[in-house]
């Protein structure tokens, strides 16, 4: 009953003391993004999937309600304004920290993080909805009015009877683009496959990664042609990229932004692999996310691949 007093005592200060949003900052405006960009700060154990799914809530609901997913070895709460020993009195431990935490604003001192944070895969993948999002409401926008400049004839220019014509080129001056077969010693340096630490720490990305027959490029990413390829399959000739995302879990507007973004980055991919003579598949985990993917965009068809393995 304490925390909850307390929890209670932070959302009615927040309440009081949270500024008027101003029109030129999304995040003030959206204060779903604001508190997963607080929440990205943070050391998570689950990858940072409940602060996503109270993302909506006030901060202090979202800090009482995710309090235990985070990765409390690494986290010290210090009540330097005094306010939550008294919130707190006769409570434990755990209920300063709270207090602590779901202040509405972020006391320099207050909660100290021991070791770098890494951003939690869940909160990244929000987080590269929401900017997609926005870039898409920037790209919306009306193109500003332009006057029409007035025309203006020029005087006919005679051809000069030292300058002779040039011949028109009888074919196109780059060869055509497709699909060409390789071998590894024909391939350019960029599109030779170099072995790279993989990016992050997410296990189950990682296990998903590796979880592909034939891969390898286990326990690390290929990089090809500037990419860094979650693995290769070298006999097969095929890159792959893996997304762990709880897919049937979002809400219908994040499915929608979450789909946009991978249908773009899917293609991307797919040539930048295609242009050094690799194949591309893309794995997810699941059946939805590949039909909505598919349906989305039909080019992707043979590329999406449901992984059963993980």
């Amino acid at each position: 009953m304490r925390l909850r007093a307390c929890a209670a005592l932070l959302l009615f200060l927040s309440a009081c003391t949270t500024t008027p949003p101003s029109p030129t900052q999304p995040a003030a405006r959206d204060p779903r993004l604001a508190n997963l960009q607080r929440a990205a700060t943070l050391p998570w154990k689950d990858g940072g999937r409940c602060a996503v799914q109270e993302a909506s809530e006030p901060w202090p609901v979202l800090a009482e309600r995710c309090f235990h997913a985070l990765d409390h070895d690494r986290l010290e709460f210090h009540d330097i304004t005094g306010r939550c020993a008294v919130a707190s009195a006769g409570a434990a431990a755990v209920g300063v920290g709270l207090c602590v935490l779901a202040a509405p604003e972020i006391v320099v001192g207050a909660v100290i993080i021991a070791g770098v944070v890494v951003v939690g895969f869940a909160i990244k993948e929000a987080l590269d909805a929401y900017e997609l999002k926005w870039a898409d409401q920037e790209d919306a926008k009306p193109a500003p009015e332009t006057r029409p400049v007035p025309e203006t004839k020029l005087a006919p220019q005679e051809p000069s009877p030292k300058k002779r014509p040039e011949p028109e080129p009888k074919g196109p001056d780059f060869p055509p683009v497709g699909p060409t077969e390789v071998t590894e010693q024909e391939r350019r340096p960029e599109c030779k496959p170099r072995r790279v630490p993989p990016k992050g720490g997410n296990k189950l990305h990682n296990k998903c990664a590796d979880g592909i027959k034939f891969n390898a490029y286990r326990g690390a990413n290929a990089l090809v042609n500037g990419k860094a390829f979650d693995a290769l399959q070298v006999v097969a000739g095929v890159l792959w990229e893996v997304k762990t995302d709880n897919f049937d879990t979002y809400p219908l507007e994040l499915q929608d932004i979450v789909l946009r973004k991978h249908v773009r980055d899917f293609l991307a991919e797919r040539e930048l692999a295609r242009a050094c003579g690799f194949d591309f598949r893309a794995g997810v985990r699941s059946a939805t996310h590949k039909v909505m993917l598919e349906t989305v965009e039909p080019r992707l068809e043979g590329v999406i691949v449901l992984m059963d393995w993980c």
